[in-house]
């Protein structure tokens, strides 16, 4: 059974880049760009792993995080927080993530740091 990512940010074009991306490795992608999103699709399916920005449209993606792992339920998902501004990785550490990916992505780290958090060796 494939491992289920989901990417949420509020840049269609990295979505639709992630979705195609993780699918054409035998990924089972998910797409959200808000917070209401991300919290529907968690509460219904568990995914292996979240790739989450760091700054969404009006939310910030740490208070997210601290959310996520506050909650029994989630607390588990391992949880990579995306930014284009390095100075931020302190900051997501500081908010419980599990990893940081800067942006622009270099897909073999993009892939790398899936399969750490993972499993899937692929």
């Amino acid at each position: 059974m494939p491992k289920k990512i989901l990417v949420v940010d509020d840049d269609e074009g990295i979505l639709q880049g992630f979705q195609a991306m993780l699918e054409s490795f035998g990924y089972d992608a998910a797409i959200c760009s808000n917070a209401d999103c991300l919290f529907s699709f968690v509460s219904k399916h568990y995914p292996d792993l979240i790739l989450l920005d760091v700054l969404l449209s009006g939310e910030d993606g740490r208070d997210l995080c601290r959310k996520l792992k506050a909650e029994e339920k989630t607390r588990h998902i391992p949880v990579v927080m995306m930014s284009a501004a390095p100075e931020m990785e302190t900051s997501v550490k500081e908010a419980c993530a599990d990893g940081f990916l800067k942006k622009p992505f270099e897909m073999d780290e993009v892939l790398e740091t899936i399969s750490r958090f993972t499993g899937n060796n692929d």
